[in-house]
């Protein structure tokens, strides 16, 4: 018997990500980390817009939004010259904007999340080895006593790192290289005058053309506050001492930069004459660029930098690694209740290891060229930083069903939009307050009144087909031609007391598609009017439409029109992917 579901050896972002989602869904799990408390290092720093969106389906969201302070964009310099600016602006129907937050912030945030639902970190708890069968992982853990206990779980979580013990001994694959530059971080504050909100790249050019002074400036909350990092000078340079795993990466312990070494590199490279103080921190750290050849084998699996470390150009990292918990994590769940398919878990690989691939490939190429040399259009490579264009099109366990024109298609980010109204709630609803917090979901639109009966046909008939497979949660969205007499004022015929004196009243209410709506069953179907058609609008709906968002926020499938004889058994292929039917 185990000890329990799931062991998680990492409390970073990562790895709390992957606990407070399977503990959200009722998953029991243990999270161990080595180090007896978090770290005071604004070590990641950059929130992407997609990583919001991901915690706003956890539930977490405010707390980030509440901490953090906004990235407005990015001031440009070469050799002492105004390149201009880059602003980072996405299209306004995108919930939320870039961000910036120390990791520490992040921990926090993350550490108490997963306490509401009764668990905590075990720190200064380390895996010293582990062995796995068909049925479990057996793990030789060290607590922060000494004590060396055994411990059985139904499944191994790596989110350990770039020295990753988990990787290590699972055997993976971790080739790459590494950069020649040593950089050093500080976490300073400035007494310039320039914009708030904005980063700030200067490069300075030596004789012979080639980069040879960096300095880069991350905003952070705090007055003039920034993480800073540049290359590192003579004095602390040492010959690339790389770790005893042979990966230089991250952070390293005992040369430790000062105050005048970054007030000596302002002086050469700020845009204005500044001087540094309150330095929290500081440190010297090498980059790699590595991914693993496969992202678990049998009941492990790893996450983060255990599975790829890349320059951290674009604030690509963590950020990634976040959706490869997040994305592991409700699959994991699904398994451990016996709903999966067989062939559930091997999607994890399939899905992340191409998007670790593309990053780890995209932020080498712009440490050395510069985002700005990206050949593709000024917006998609806003969209691609943001997260924003992450896909699953080749995914076992998308489809069947395609994109509309210019819609989202299976695989494909499922987009929030607005204005959805219901006959109870005062004020316009989100899309993605609809999906909050819950699983798989059967999105139907209906353009017309006769297809929201359509709708409760198709429910009850997947509902029927599926059999004891878990049904998605379904929402009905009534087009806005239906609800011209649903979003009418009241002004005609309110007195003012609460009181309609309408004669129509009741007729309105008949009418209206958001009341007594029921499927082939009986049982009510909860419909939302689209009041402004921004989801016909954001999802190109050619006419009615089905769409079944995942728990991560990507359309499953896609089915439209929703005409087509054949749509319940389209549904039930899909659902049968994913599902054991």
């Amino acid at each position: 018997m185990a000890d329990t579901d799931v062991l998680i050896v990492g409390a970073g972002p990562v790895g709390l990500t992957a606990a407070a989602e399977l503990r959200r869904q009722g998953v029991d799990c243990r999270i161990i980390d080595r180090l007896p408390a978090r770290l005071p290092y604004a070590k990641a720093v950059g929130i992407q817009p997609r990583t919001l969106e991901v915690w706003d389906r956890m539930g977490t969201v405010r707390a980030a939004l509440e901490a953090a302070v906004p990235l407005r964009g990015q001031l440009m310099y070469l050799d002492g010259a105004p390149q201009g600016r880059i602003d980072l602006r996405l299209p306004p129907e995108v919930p939320y904007g870039f961000a910036a937050l120390p990791q520490y912030e992040t921990e926090r945030i993350l550490e108490e999340h997963l306490a509401r639902f009764g668990t905590a970190v075990e720190r200064g708890t380390e895996l010293v080895s582990f062995t796995q069968d068909a049925d479990g992982v057996v793990c030789r853990i060290m607590t922060a006593e000494g004590e060396e206990q055994e411990l059985r779980s139904r499944f191994l979580v790596g989110c350990d790192g770039a020295h990753s013990t988990v990787r290590k001994s699972l055997g993976l694959a971790f080739e790459g290289g590494a950069l020649p530059e040593e950089y050093m971080l500080a976490d300073v504050e400035v007494d310039w005058g320039l914009p708030q909100g904005y980063g700030v790249r200067s490069v300075h050019h030596g004789v012979d053309g080639a980069v040879d002074d960096v300095l880069v400036c991350i905003p952070l909350p705090g007055r003039h506050r920034y993480r800073m990092s540049m290359l590192v000078p003579p004095e602390l340079s040492a010959e690339a001492a790389a770790q005893q795993d042979g990966i230089g990466h991250g952070l390293e312990a005992g040369r430790t930069p000062g105050i005048e070494h970054i007030q000596a590199v302002l002086d050469r490279l700020s845009p204005e004459p500044t001087t540094a103080s309150a330095m929290r921190w500081s440190s010297v750290f090498r980059i790699s660029h590595r991914l693993v050849d496969r992202y678990g084998d049998g009941r492990v699996f790893v996450a983060g930098d255990a599975a790829h470390i890349h320059p951290p150009t674009g604030a690509q990292g963590m950020n990634t690694g976040i959706q490869d918990a997040y994305n592991l994590a409700w699959k994991l769940a699904l398994a451990l209740d016996g709903s999966a398919h067989p062939r559930l878990l091997a999607s994890y690989d399939a899905e992340r290891r191409p998007v670790g691939e593309e990053v780890v490939g995209r932020t080498v190429r712009h440490a050395a060229q510069g985002v700005e040399a990206d050949p593709d259009e000024p917006s998609t490579v806003m969209l691609r930083e943001a997260q924003l264009l992450v896909a699953y099109p080749d995914s076992p366990i998308v489809g069947p069903g395609a994109a509309g024109a210019d819609g989202p298609g299976p695989g494909e980010r499922a987009p929030d939009c607005g204005g959805l109204t219901s006959a109870v709630a005062a004020v316009p609803l989100r899309l993605y307050d609809l999906l909050r917090e819950r699983g798989h979901v059967l999105v139907l639109y209906a353009d017309s009144p006769a297809a929201v009966a359509s709708c409760g046909e198709l429910v009850a008939g997947v509902r029927r087909s599926t059999g004891t497979a878990p049904m998605p949660a379904f929402v009905v969205l009534a087009g806005p031609a239906d609800s011209d007499t649903a979003t009418e004022t009241d002004a005609d015929t309110d007195t003012g007391t609460g009181v309609d004196t309408g004669a129509d009243a009741g007729a309105e209410a008949e009418s209206d598609v958001r009341y007594g709506a029921t499927d082939a069953d009986g049982a009510p179907l909860p419909v939302f009017v689209d009041s402004r058609g921004e989801f016909a609008l954001r999802y190109r709906t050619e006419g009615s439409a089905a769409f079944v968002v995942r728990p991560d926020g990507h359309l499953g499938t896609r089915l439209s029109p929703l005409s087509v004889p054949e749509r319940t058994t389209v549904l039930v292929d899909h659902l049968a992917r994913v599902f054991r039917i």
